[in-house]
Order: structure tokens, then C-alpha cells, then sequence
């Protein structure tokens, strides 16, 4: 096994967690909060969108079953990659969309997979592609919301969820 890491920001983290952990070959996924400015922050804290922080998944996968350009492909398909600070009905810089590597080879890989999404689009995309400056985790609460709560709340269709299932399989 070759484990790997990724942080994905989405949205609301409780349904890009749900998604992400579908994917055959991803070993685990963690909310948490990625890139601000303040110093092991809580929920209520990033909530304000004063610390800079964006709710984000960390994702440790098993290379040799998923690749990078796969995984990033199929979080694209779970985003509005044009909706600047928005996804769904969620809106704040807290649920910014983001790709945040933690290896410097790791980033051609994204921006393949970046540009190649970006031609579809007539207008530029708002995802950020940066290095991981820092990460805490969400409190245990936020931990595979949607498995503790199936019908709690999500921006994301049931329909996607079914897709990362069969994704490849």
C-alpha cells in the first residue's frame, strides 16, 4: 500500500467528507480547518470567517488503488468550481473551494487536472491550488457527520454519493 495525502475544501466538509469516503481507495478522511491564520481555531471561530480557514477534508488514500488525477477529477464533479465562496446554499470564505497539496510533485498533477476542467468553463475558476500551510481538525462532532446523521443537512445530492461509490469499481 502507498499512502498519500490530500486536503480537498468543498464546501461544507460534512458532504465532502460523505463523497470523498466513498472512493474506492481512499483509506480515511478527517474535517477539519486549512490554511487561516489563527492558532488551533474551533467551529464557532472559523464560523465568523475571521480567521481565514476553509473547511476542508483531509483525505489519505491508497495510491496504488486511486491516483491523484482520479481523485481530483471526481471532487471536481462534487463542486462548483466557477462559485467563488459559495457552495450550494453555504456562503462565506469558510466554504471557499480548494486543492492543498502537502508534496511539491503532487501540484503538475493538480494542474492538469485543473486546466483541463478550467477549458470547459467560459469563466475562470475559483478553486485555490496551494500548499497546506496549516490544518486542525474539526471536533469529533463534525467527524462523518452524514454516517451519524443520514438525514442531517448536506449541499450535495444522494446521486453523487452513489456515483463516487461506483466511480472505479
Amino acid at each position: 500500500m502507498k499512502e498519500r495525502e490530500i486536503y480537498l475544501a468543498g464546501g461544507c466538509f460534512w458532504g465532502t467528507e460523505h463523497f470523498i469516503k466513498q472512493i474506492q481507495g481512499v483509506i480515511s478522511t478527517e474535517t477539519g480547518f486549512a490554511n487561516g491564520h489563527t492558532h488551533n481555531p474551533t467551529y464557532k471561530e472559523v464560523y465568523t470567517d475571521l480567521t481565514g480557514y476553509a473547511e476542508t477534508v483531509k483525505v489519505v488514500y491508497d495510491a496504488d488503488v486511486i491516483n491523484l488525477p482520479f481523485l481530483i477529477q471526481l471532487y471536481f464533479k462534487a463542486i462548483d468550481p466557477t462559485s467563488l465562496n459559495k457552495q450550494g446554499e453555504d456562503e462565506g470564505t469558510r466554504y471557499r473551494t480548494g486543492i492543498y497539496y502537502t508534496s511539491d510533485i503532487d501540484l503538475p498533477v493538480i494542474m492538469q487536472v485543473f486546466n483541463k476542467v478550467a477549458s470547459q468553463y467560459s469563466e475562470p475558476l475559483a478553486v485555490e491550488v496551494l500548499p497546506l500551510q496549516n490544518y486542525y481538525p474539526a471536533d469529533e462532532y463534525h467527524q462523518d457527520y452524514l454516517d451519524k446523521h443520514p438525514d442531517g443537512y448536506c449541499h450535495l445530492s444522494p446521486e453523487l454519493f452513489e456515483m463516487a461509490r461506483k466511480a472505479n469499481r
